[in-house]
């Protein structure tokens, strides 16, 4: 058995805690998206997500659709499918799996003035 160091990383929107990360296999975090922020409008070229809705509605803006998605809900983001998160009704908790390549951001737009990963 290996106990793994949690790391809480503050982000413009929230913050999320990176609770698993097994280099070139996977990674888990919990993300905290604050009422009234979203994440960029981004795509990643290799990274697959996995998300489940914790608490609150997230809206979820995939490919040219957006969606409500309440707690309970499950979805897959598969390479280069743009997407965004959104809390716009109350702070929403998501639990994402995905592949590690935590750095593979393409941001097409952002609120925070940022770019790259």
């Amino acid at each position: 058995m290996s106990l793994f160091k949690t790391r809480r990383v503050p982000k413009p929107w929230g913050h999320e805690l990176i609770f698993a990360l097994a280099p070139r296999r996977y990674a888990g975090k919990i993300l905290v998206i604050e009422k009234g922020k979203r994440l960029s409008l981004q795509y990643h070229r290799r990274k697959h997500e996995s998300l489940l809705v914790l608490k609150g509605a997230l809206t979820l803006r995939l490919g040219k659709a957006t969606r409500t998605l309440p707690a309970g809900s499950a979805v897959a983001i598969p390479p280069r499918t743009v997407h965004r998160f959104e809390a716009r009704r109350g702070r929403v908790t998501l639990v994402e799996v995905s592949t590690a390549e935590l750095g593979d951001v393409v941001r097409l737009q952002d609120d925070y003035g940022r770019t790259g990963g």
